[in-house]
């Protein structure tokens, strides 16, 4: 990880803005009735109706959404009491990763208050603001009376992150961290060093997991806590031991299973960490610097499972993993609390993500190759979207069952939905087209599952019931890769194309591949040699009706692809040219993007065709086309070049297929704001309509635009996904990642399904 300086951070919270958060609107404001249903005399009926029923708060204000930041700034990160205003850039902080995770807003309030009374009687008083309370930067032992009086005085959650966080993350992390070293939490022997807020929590977390008291030792600055010592809190007393062979951190390890870390850096020398047992676990949470390095850890020992508080090792034990997602669940089921079973339902959620597939996306955002459940991945990356709905779902469901809620939840398909719509992270075309997949799946051909993104997807395709794939390979290769990357080729059928067994095949192949080219030269013997190559070869499964759908391009030339396909299956009837669309979905909405993939100069005749083909396919996936084809000018502006192909291409389209709703030539910003162009262009076909179809007028200016969109971030793209061919022969690219292959797959066996019901119709 590269070093922060000091003058990058100041100028980062300073610039622009100053501060990190902001208030923003969420009605409309711009009439003098929007402000009169605003404030007075509008404003006046909700605060009726909350008169008669408080919880009416939840659903006429902000309240259900909004958590407060509260701090003292007595224990303020690793700078100690720096006072409640020097802490307040902290607590902005926190506001922004509640935003950016869970959606939820923030005010974040610094109270210059130390005494415990007042500040619980200051926070009790402004609580009623508030669907839930994250205390923060509270120095021990204070925070655990103020936690406490707090929880049992107010009927919304309340949650001393820097207890509970640390505790949930790192639970997490020990459950799964248990498991790879093959031991179970009721017999291991665990050390803790350091006994402030963190320490004392997890502790108590580990004992609600099964660990047992008789097997932990704690030690602060002093040394090991145990009876014999006098002027121990409360909360030390409870983990004391009775042991008095032993008085040092040096003495407490030799043996241990378990270091959990919340102290000091440099305390764990690599001998200690020698003088554990077996497998040993080493949560090394001191920030910035660790107990032990990471350099230091990894030398003591090749068997070791290491965690630290640090984005740039593994398994950094981070609270966002945690609090965003708790208090989402706590929030929407207007829970009175955030209790030991929401608690434990977080731990739990987060521990069983960890096993499972990491999607490229998160791979993609830490600059990781792959990722899979280890000594190296104990926990789900901070980046990975699928926590918004695990964690928060478990948290909802645990308030629910243990008696907080006060909204039950009886959807949950629908609230995980609504969590994703929220965020920006659903794809609703997507879903229908897997749901739909889903009920009726194919047999998809993978020509190239040697490439280690496409076998992955094949497996993720086969084990959510999208498709049954076919895979073309080797079968002794394909299954060495597959075990050396973790994945599951059970149930999966591998054909090798170039092996004796299909001899029989390619020449039944060959002799229909020649007889439907023999006017073009091809002979049987030229067809025998092209059935050696996959892509023919899978292409020809679907023109046989040996298989319904075919995807490649991870290895092969798109341009050859694209050739053959035309050649071996051939282009749709009234069409003399194929071409390719992308899909982009995010918050704005849904755009199709066209052509993408194969036409690189295309003619006024090739736009033409591009245009009504888009005009089917985004028809096909259930939205009505509003179209705009683009161009560096506007509406005849200049009548040279690419702008008079497409101005002639729109002529075309307007006299002989008026039911196409498309106009051009017309600048980007034009297609987008319909305001802009229905004032400078009022004559336009598209007149007061969104845009949702884009045709470009070229291959260079269409694949651009559409990695542009996705480099800018927060989009899904769906595609390349070929228009035209009389077959779902689908290409995909070198830059594909398994998702996007897996959504490519998809649309492939929709493709299919479609293409079933017009033959049966037929």
């Amino acid at each position: 990880m590269a070093k922060i300086t000091k003058e990058e951070a100041l100028r980062y919270h300073a610039e622009g803005k100053p501060g990190k958060i902001e208030v923003i609107p969420t009605k409309p404001y711009s009439t003098q009735a929007d402000l009169s249903l605003a404030y007075s005399p509008g404003v006046a009926e909700p605060c009726l109706e909350i008169q008669k029923n408080p919880l009416d708060a939840y659903k006429y204000t902000a309240k259900g959404n909004l958590v407060a930041v509260i701090s003292n700034g007595t224990a303020v990160l690793g700078l100690g009491d720096i006072g409640a205003m020097a802490g307040k850039p902290v607590m902005e902080g926190k506001g922004l990763l509640f935003k950016i995770f869970a959606g939820i807003d923030v005010f974040d309030i610094e109270v210059n208050e130390k005494d415990p009374q007042k500040f619980i009687e200051t926070v009790k008083a402004i609580a009623p603001t508030f669907g839930g309370i994250n205390l923060e930067d509270i120095k021990a032992p204070q925070c655990f009376e103020i936690e406490t009086r707090l929880k049992e005085e107010l009927d919304i959650p309340v949650m001393h992150d820097d207890q509970h966080g640390t505790a949930i993350i790192s639970a997490a992390g020990l459950l799964n961290a248990l498991e790879i070293a093959g031991k179970k939490i009721d017999e291991v022997k665990i050390v803790v060093n350091g006994a402030g807020a963190a320490s004392i929590s997890c502790t108590k977390l580990y004992v609600m997991l099964g660990a047992r008291k008789e097997n932990i030792i704690m030690c602060d600055s002093k040394g090991v806590i145990s009876t014999s010592r006098t002027n121990l809190n409360e909360q030390k007393k409870e983990f004391a031991t009775t042991r008095t062979d032993i008085t040092t951190l040096e003495e407490a390890v030799k043996g241990a299973d378990v270091f959990l870390g919340l102290s000091v850096a440099d305390v764990l020398t690599k001998e200690m960490v020698r003088s554990m047992n077996d497998n040993p676990i080493v949560f090394a949470l001191a920030n910035p610097n660790p107990e032990i390095s990471y350099a230091d850890a990894m030398e003591s020992r090749e068997d070791i499972i290491f965690a630290t508080g640090r984005s740039d090792y593994p398994n950094q034990i981070n609270n966002v993993l945690g609090f965003p997602y708790i208090f989402r669940g706590a929030l929407d089921t207007s829970a009175k609390a955030i209790n030991e079973e929401m608690k434990l339902a977080a731990v739990y959620a987060i521990a069983k993500l960890a096993k499972e597939p990491v999607p490229d996306v998160v791979n993609a955002a830490y600059k990781l190759k792959r990722t899979s459940f280890g000594r190296d991945y104990i926990l789900p990356k901070a980046l990975d979207p699928r926590l918004l709905t695990r964690v928060s779902c478990a948290v909802a469901k645990a308030a629910m069952d243990s008696g907080v809620a006060r909204r039950p939840i009886t959807d949950w398909d629908a609230y995980s939905n609504h969590l994703r719509e929220m965020m920006g992270y659903d794809n609703k075309l997507l879903r229908s087209f897997t749901d739909m997949a889903k009920a009726n799946p194919k047999r998809v051909v993978f020509a190239e599952a040697n490439h280690i993104n496409m076998l992955k997807a094949a497996a993720e395709a086969k084990a959510e019931g999208i498709c049954q794939p076919v895979l073309l390979g080797n079968w002794d290769h394909l299954h060495k890769l597959a075990a050396e990357e973790n994945i599951n080729l059970d149930g999966i059928e591998i054909i090798n194309m170039r092996s004796e067994a299909e001899t029989d095949r390619r020449h039944r192949y060959a002799r229909i591949l020649a007889k439907k080219r023999e006017r073009e030269g091809v002979t049987y013997s030229e067809a025998c040699e092209t059935m050696f190559d996959r892509n023919a070869f899978g292409m020809m499964m679907v023109e046989t009706g040996d298989a319904d759908a075919f995807v490649t391009g991870v290895y092969s030339r798109y341009s050859e692809v694209t050739k053959l396909a035309e050649q071996i299956i051939g282009i749709r009837p009234t069409y003399n040219h194929f071409g390719a669309m992308h899909i982009i979905s995010g918050k704005k909405g849904t755009f199709f993007m066209a052509d993408t993939l194969i036409n690189r100069h295309p003619s006024t005749e090739v736009l033409i065709d591009i245009a009504r083909l888009t005009h089917d396919a985004v028809k096909f996936f259930a939205h009505e086309p509003v179209m705009a084809m683009l161009s560096y000018s506007n509406f005849g502006a200049d009548k040279q070049g690419s702008p008079l192909k497409v101005h002639d291409a729109i002529d075309y389209l307007h006299k002989n297929h008026p039911e196409i709703l498309i106009d051009g030539e017309m600048q980007v910003n034009f297609a987008l704001d319909k305001k802009l162009r229905d004032e400078m262009y009022p004559f336009n076909k598209l007149k007061d309509r969104d845009v949702n179809t884009l045709v470009f007028p070229n291959l260079s200016s269409a694949n651009s635009a559409y990695k542009l969109m996705l480099e800018m971030g927060n989009v899904e793209s769906i595609g390349p996904i070929q228009m035209g061919l009389n077959k779902p022969i689908h290409f995909t690219d070198v830059e594909s990642s398994t998702r996007d292959i897996l959504n490519l797959t998809t649309v492939a066996v929709v493709d299919a399904i479609v293409q079933e019901q017009i033959n049966k119709n037929h």
